[in-house]
């Protein structure tokens, strides 16, 4: 024991991988080069609610109205081209909630960090964004090339509240709306057509003035597919089924044409459901709006069911998928459990995020080790995956591995690489391709590998799910009556807010190597890190470098 009152170091103090040092930037950061000291000082920076005492002695505090110095993220709007009205939900108070302000403020950062060293100042890293995950090149460099491959610039310290205004700019008799769902499917889509059917119609806009638009956007000009009349009607129950009624789509659009045909209809509102991908169509269809002097407020709400969007919390249907990948992951162990050097292995979505494998595999309790595309894995070697794998078959008897889709990818990739109709990279199947690994070494082992990608996506949402994607439905219709363009919805700290679209596309959100939530699933688990022996770092390997 040492000496009462002597400070000792945690036996956690040096826990970092032999030869890398972390790099460290604050999470809520994004694209734009700066260099070290530049992090470390925006660290520093004031970021919790400014007060005023009032000098009494039972001190009162109140948060300082907004001026001209107020920081906050700027939100485009067509105020200045819209005429003013009150509110419908006027006269109720907003069925007695209440309005919110373009002065409210929420926080975007509900934390000021001592030092960069403190647990949770550090970020997703994301690198110069070309075609593979891994090593700098599109996701997680490696750490001890990271200096020359972070992005970071502070956002200010507030966001644009969201909610109900009491001032409008659409006369709501006459609103033309139209709604599409863009990308992969998600839990959660139907429940978020409804909230806005169902809010539009609140607002009092007409029966017959609400389009559906077909399979993405391709559905505006594509004479196969003509829009459909939404109305309470139409959306009633469809929260209960999994998918989008809409349909969806993938691929690029004719922005310009999109464009004619919303001013061709008279629409004054568009609501884009989609992820990076939708959300950056939405951006660009406001410019090109903005460009042709068309007057439609733009606003999406952000989906992903690998919760890869920037700044916000969490986008709707991730729980519920979480929820639903823990099936797979309990099956595996019971596989794994119930055969003689039994290994379970399942393959959960998450091209270049690794959070649907991260939860699942701290929820579900049972798994052993868990693959992510955000840190790079060694197979071979005396600190590799495959060693690992030898110590828990001799410790346990068995073990279950649990490996999002998109990692180790720097391993499998060589040469060119193709992609999709998106722009993502073709990924290859990490799933068969580490079964094979591992029998190839554990001739003995029984190895059950099952691949759950598409049943946690097509799926109804759970309660909470539910709640979340009407309050993102509800807020988003908000937005547009207030105004708004070019912005999307989200929760930031546990409060709704709008953010320019801009902000969020940044780049995909990513697990954080040197975050708490990382940790807490390597601590709770006893996960090591699978890095290349010092021996053979100068030695050809087919297995990559890991960190």
């Amino acid at each position: 024991m040492p000496p009462q009152g002597h400070a000792v170091v945690s036996p956690f103090a040096h826990a970092q991988p032999l030869g890398l040092q972390p790099w460290r930037i604050c999470r809520w950061h994004f694209a734009h080069p700066v260099v070290r000291q530049r992090k470390e000082q925006s660290l520093k920076r004031q970021r919790f609610i400014r007060v005023a005492a009032d000098g009494s002695s039972n001190t009162a505090f109140a948060i300082e109205a907004p001026g001209s110095n107020d920081d906050v993220l700027e939100c485009p709007d067509l105020k200045s081209k819209l005429k003013s009205r009150d509110s419908p939900f006027k006269p109720h108070d907003n069925f007695g909630g209440g309005f919110a302000s373009d002065g409210d403020r929420v926080a975007l950062q509900s934390m000021r960090f001592a030092t960069p060293h403190s647990a949770g100042a550090t970020c997703m890293t994301v690198g110069q964004l070309s075609t593979v995950q891994g090593n700098g090149n599109g996701a997680l460099p490696k750490l001890a090339d990271a200096a020359d491959d972070q992005v970071c610039v502070p956002l200010p310290p507030w966001a644009v509240r969201a909610g109900a205004r009491e001032t409008i700019y659409h006369d709501p008799s006459t609103v033309n709306a139209a709604i599409v769902t863009c990308g992969g499917l998600c839990p959660g889509l139907n429940d978020v057509v409804q909230g806005l059917v169902r809010k539009l119609e609140d607002y009092g806009v007409p029966d017959g003035n609400i389009l559906g638009i077909r399979y993405g956007y391709k559905g505006f000009y594509n004479r196969k597919q003509k829009p459909v009349v939404l109305n309470s009607k139409a959306v009633e129950g469809i929260q209960l089924q999994g998918g989008t009624i809409l349909g969806t789509s993938r691929g690029g659009a004719d922005i310009k044409e999109i464009v004619k045909r919303i001013d061709m209809w008279g629409i004054d509102m568009v609501f884009v459901v989609g992820g990076n991908g939708g959300n950056a169509g939405a951006a660009a269809i406001q410019a090109q709006c903005e460009k042709d002097g068309v007057v439609c407020n733009i606003v999406g709400v952000p989906k992903s069911i690998d919760n890869d969007i920037l700044v916000i919390d969490k986008c709707f249907g991730f729980d519920t998928a979480v929820e639903e990948a823990q099936t797979a992951l309990l099956a595996a162990k019971v596989e794994a459990i119930s055969a003689d050097q039994g290994i379970g292995l399942v393959k959960l979505m998450g091209r270049s995020s690794g959070f649907i494998a991260m939860q699942a595999s701290m929820a579900s309790g049972v798994v052993d080790i868990c693959l992510i595309p955000e840190v790079n894995f060694n197979l071979d070697g005396r600190h590799g995956l495959m060693a690992y794998i030898e110590t828990l078959l001799a410790n346990k008897g068995h073990c279950v591995i649990c490996v999002a889709e998109g990692a180790g990818q720097e391993i499998l990739m060589s040469g060119d690489v193709q992609t999709d109709r998106s722009g993502n990279p073709i990924l290859k199947d990490v799933g068969p391709w580490l079964k094979s690994e591992i029998k190839k070494r554990f001739k003995e082992a029984d190895v059950k590998y099952i691949d759950p990608s598409y049943l946690i996506r097509s799926i109804p949402t759970t309660s909470n799910d539910r709640i979340y994607c009407k309050i993102l439905a509800h807020n988003a219709v908000h937005a547009a009556f207030a105004g708004f363009t070019g912005v999307t919805v989200g929760l930031v700290n546990t409060h709704y807010v709008i953010l320019p679209i801009p902000v969020v596309i940044q780049a995909p959100r990513r697990v954080d190597p040197q975050g708490k939530q990382w940790n807490r699933l390597r601590s709770s688990i006893g996960q090591p890190q699978f890095y290349k022996d010092p021996a053979a770092s100068g030695a050809t390997s087919t297995t990559g470098a890991g960190v």
